[in-house]
């Protein structure tokens, strides 16, 4: 793999910098960290930061999609910040991390209308 320069820019950066990269909350809690981002073939566009979520030390942890739009980049935090509560978290779609659900447009539309979105049509 490149060095850092190849896998980051201002504007952007490699999918294998944002994974294992932590998440969260306004209140500075930290909910997980990004295990995957789930980009749209045609548009090219990221749908989904797949957040790690519960159990210990990443036992019993379980896979969250949360719409990519909802996550903000902090710089002092060198972590995404999303506007969720733990509690929110704990009732979001999700799935354990060996069975990945296949992302459907029924899918994607039960993720986003759980945190209250309109489903994108890319």
């Amino acid at each position: 793999m490149g060095d850092t320069l190849e896998r980051e820019t201002n504007r952007l950066i490699s999918s294998d910098k944002v994974e294992g990269t932590a998440v969260y909350n306004p209140q500075n809690e930290k909910l997980g960290t990004i295990t995957s981002i789930m980009i749209d073939k045609k548009s090219g566009k990221s749908q989904y930061g797949v957040l790690e979520f519960g159990g210990i030390f990443g036992l019993g942890a379980d896979h969250y999609p949360v719409p990519w739009d909802m996550l903000t980049y902090d710089t002092d935090k060198g972590g995404y910040v999303v506007n969720l509560t733990k509690e929110q978290v704990t009732g979001a779609p999700r799935y354990a991390r060996d069975d990945t659900p296949e992302y459907t447009d029924d899918y994607g539309r039960t993720v986003y209308g759980y945190y209250g979105l309109s489903y994108p049509m890319l």
